[in-house]
């Protein structure tokens, strides 16, 4: 079995949401819509499931849409959004590390014919409340912010960014990007104050193919499918009742000293990492479980390919992006060395320090045996 160090790119799926998909998928097996007792079983375990996620996330059951993973959130979140603004303005606020789910369609927005504002963030990945205050403008009609970059694992300043929406009279309406921050650090949609929050079920150790949407009380938003009228009306088709068991198994199955036993693994690692000679911490990450380093002079791709030669895995940046060079890195405005060997580093619960060890031997072997690039 590898070393896997990759859990911000997914997660191995827990024995708790394989048996719960299993039995949705074989016994459990009807179409929640139908009006028979097994249709009517599959729509009473479809309404405790959303339930437990509700629970999970901190918001009311009729607030969670579900839907296939945080892509399609993130996309329907942002046209949703600019089409209920439509008459008030078309001016969008992002940040400039975003996941691609959040720039492509805001990008193709732009393109449209909306002006957008994309803060950018200082060395340590951080974003200023104080740019965002000052970006404002009363036909602003989005602002899209993640909670925890899934490269550097830095948080991201959202909670602050909707009271400042509310301080200034813009008519914007707030999504929060929570792929990563969801179960990983301590939130919910109503102490962040946003109006839309996408989550996806891989990152938390249920499959692919399952996510959710917030969507705060009161907000009316344009479906994202029509047809059978499933999910309140809001996105119709038949709902993947296995993947929507399997997402709220693990749910219930995360605990809170995950958190703890995630933040212990990545600060023991960053301490054994520290010791390989040449390596900079380009970010310790401000959530448990993310951390970015870098070896100068070594292309990230022959890093990866040698970790993995030696059976650990981790990536050179999001696993979304398919070898293409990280627009978040390079946003922090790195030095090319430095930019050409980053590495993400980052942790499940099921992770020991045992790995961080491993880790840290194996790219110190890596820097005696190879001669780095000037």
């Amino acid at each position: 079995m590898p070393i896997y160090l990759d859990s911000a790119a997914t997660t191995r799926v827990c024995q708790e949401a394989a048996q719960a998909a299993y039995e949705a998928m074989t016994e459990g097996f009807g179409n929640p819509s139908s009006g028979y007792a097994v249709g009517q079983q599959a729509a009473a375990r479809m309404k405790a499931c959303r339930e437990t996620v509700a629970d999970s996330l901190g918001c009311l059951p009729e607030e969670l849409t579900f839907l296939s993973c945080g892509t399609e959130g993130d996309n329907w979140a942002i046209r949703a959004a600019v089409e209920y603004g439509k008459r008030r303005g078309k001016h969008i606020i992002t940040t400039a590390i975003e996941h691609a789910a959040v720039l492509e369609p805001i990008k193709d927005l732009e393109r449209q014919g909306y002006e957008v504002t994309y803060l950018k963030p200082d060395r340590k990945g951080h974003i200023s409340l104080d740019e965002l205050t000052a970006a404002l403008r009363p036909d602003t009609v989005l602002v899209s912010m993640m909670l925890v970059n899934n490269e550097l694992g830095t948080i991201l300043p959202v909670a602050q960014a909707a009271q400042a929406i509310r301080d200034s009279g813009a008519p914007a309406l707030l999504h929060c990007d929570a792929v990563q921050g969801f179960l990983k650090v301590p939130f919910t949609p109503g102490e962040l104050g946003v109006d839309l929050l996408t989550i996806s079920g891989h990152k938390v150790r249920a499959p692919k193919g399952i996510g959710a949407q917030y969507i705060r009380k009161g907000l009316e938003l344009k479906p994202l499918l029509l047809g059978g009228g499933q999910e309140r009306g809001l996105r119709s088709g038949t709902e993947p009742t296995a993947q929507i068991a399997a997402l709220a198994a693990a749910c219930a199955a995360w605990r809170a000293e995950d958190r703890e036993k995630l933040a212990h693994t990545k600060a023991y690692t960053l301490d054994r990492l520290r010791r390989v000679p040449g390596l900079e911490v380009v970010s310790p990450g401000d959530a448990p479980h993310i951390c970015a380093v870098a070896l100068p002079g070594y292309p990230s791709e022959m890093l990866v390919r040698d970790l993995s030669d030696r059976g650990i895995c981790v990536s050179s940046g999001s696993a979304c992006h398919k070898g293409k060079p990280s627009h978040v890195f390079a946003a922090l405005g790195l030095p090319k060395r430095t930019l050409m060997g980053v590495l993400r580093v980052s942790f499940s619960p099921e992770n020991r320090q045992e790995d961080g060890d491993a880790l840290a031997e194996c790219l110190t072997e890596i820097t005696k045996n190879r001669i780095a690039m000037r």
